[in-house]
């Protein structure tokens, strides 16, 4: 049994408790860096923990006068190690990729401090965020379902973190899935707000707009409280959504990747939901162009290149997977093959699907398999990292090049005992939409909110 009363509890509950004064922000904090300090060493979330600072964080929050209308008060969360952070290096998965200590915290922390909740640490990403799976030279993050898979990229930390009950909730950024397919990977909520609706810059090009901050969280309604706090809103209950008109696909955007047999019955489980519910659910499929991926990549490579060239890397200590990645970057570049009107056209082309189709939401598989193996990916070839990403992850990029917003929401357990997840996208605008239906189905459905075993008891100190 568990030694701490708000280890596993949510975000709001904490959040509720620490307003009315049924406990402290330091204890929160002190029983979540018990957690950490015990069983992070089994996952590997964590690049730094902040023990002392986030425990005078904590006693600053219980004695701010407005302490009873923060909508985080007392909350323990993780920050993605490239947001920066105050005081803190901005790391970029590795030692080589480390920018300078910020003078400054990014907008969106300055968002989640203000809402009174407190950073107990950076969570670890891959090399600048490139790839679908979270390691470095040091240390392997794992999945606390399974610890031989990893738990996704690049906000892999970030999700390990959550899953395992380390933090109740965590800020991730999504350039190409980031927040949702560590969020699928590891059972968890996932969103990627739209364009625009959520301060995104991290760099000097941030991918050229591919980019979001994104919350991670074991329930639609820390989601939605996390989404509402980086959003500058109000947070409120969310609308009922209607009837909706739903369309569903299990294409993959990637030419020769299909979703497995788990990926599938997840789709179709929920599909069944939703039509229990009342929408209605049509198969159709978007129309993905060939020249879509072709564009896509040169973006994602060129955006890399260009965050190495303005943050002055030396390139040749990055690891061989992230040098061929920035090398086609710089090629692609060169040739000009990186144009907003090519973004530009396909968010036209897919606002206006869903429009014509009378469509309210797309559901996908979240992933098409079983998150790769736990392992030295980062020591392994680009060839060998792009497989596997690509042939575990396919659904997810063409919303961040559209700029639409989308989430990964729990469906299940599949037959390996790994998490299922669908993908929800809408059109601009339709984040508390998305949430909304999200929310039906947890309500229709409940989802285990940890990996099975976790949180564990925190040893003694």
């Amino acid at each position: 049994m568990l030694n701490s009363a708000w280890v596993g509890r949510t975000a709001g509950e904490i959040a509720n408790a620490v307003r009315r004064g049924d406990t402290s922000a330091v204890k929160v904090a002190a029983d979540h860096l018990d957690q950490i300090r015990s069983y992070d060493r089994i996952i590997g979330a964590f690049r730094e923990v902040r023990a002392a600072a986030a425990a005078a964080e904590a006693e600053t929050v219980d004695e701010l006068p407005q302490l009873r209308n923060l909508p985080l008060a007392g909350v323990p969360i993780a920050v993605k190690e490239n947001t920066p952070l105050a005081g803190l290096p901005t790391w970029n998965g590795s030692l080589a990729a480390r920018g300078p200590v910020a003078e400054a915290d990014h907008e969106v922390v300055r968002r989640l401090r203000g809402a009174g909740a407190v950073v107990v640490g950076t969570s670890r990403m891959p090399e600048m965020g490139v790839w679908a799976v979270t390691d470095d030279e040091e240390v392997i993050t794992r999945n606390p379902w399974r610890t031989d898979r990893t738990p996704g990229g690049s906000s892999g930390g970030a999700a390990a973190a959550v899953a395992a009950g380390l933090v109740p909730i965590a800020q991730g950024n999504d350039g190409l899935g980031s927040v949702r397919i560590p969020a699928a990977c590891c059972g968890l909520v996932g969103i990627k707000p739209g364009s625009g609706v959520v301060p995104a810059k991290l760099g000097a090009t941030d991918w050229f707009g591919l980019v979001e901050n994104g919350i991670l969280a074991t329930t639609v309604a820390d989601a939605a409280l996390g989404f509402a706090v980086l959003a500058g809103r109000t947070p409120a209950p969310l609308p009922e959504p209607g009837r909706l008109r739903i369309a569903v696909s299990l294409r993959s955007p990637v030419a020769g990747t299909r979703a497995d047999a788990g990926a599938r019955e997840a789709l179709a489980a929920t599909v069944r939901i939703l039509v229990a519910l009342g929408h209605s659910a049509k198969k159709a499929d978007p129309v993905y162009p060939v020249p879509l991926a072709t564009r896509g990549l040169a973006t994602w490579f060129a955006g890399v290149y260009r965050e190495a060239l303005a943050a002055g890397l030396d390139i040749g200590a990055l690891q061989p997977r992230t040098r061929r990645h920035i090398a086609l970057g710089e090629h692609a570049w060169r040739r000009g093959m990186v144009r907003e009107s090519d973004r530009q056209d396909w968010r036209e082309r897919s606002v206006n699907w869903l429009t014509d189709g009378g469509y309210d939401v797309l559901i996908t598989p979240s992933l098409a398999g079983p998150p790769p193996v736990a392992r030295d990916w980062s020591r392994r070839s680009w060839a060998a990292n792009m497989m596997a990403s690509a042939n575990y992850a396919p659904y997810q990029a063409p919303w961040n090049i559209a700029g639409l917003p989308a989430m990964a929401v729990p469906a299940g357990v599949r037959p390996d005992g790994l998490p299922g997840s669908v993908q929800l996208v809408g059109a601009p605008g339709a984040e508390e939409l998305l949430l909304a239906v999200a929310a039906q189905l947890e309500r229709a459905a409940p989802w285990r909110r940890h990996a099975p075993g976790w949180p564990r008891a925190a040893a003694k100190a």
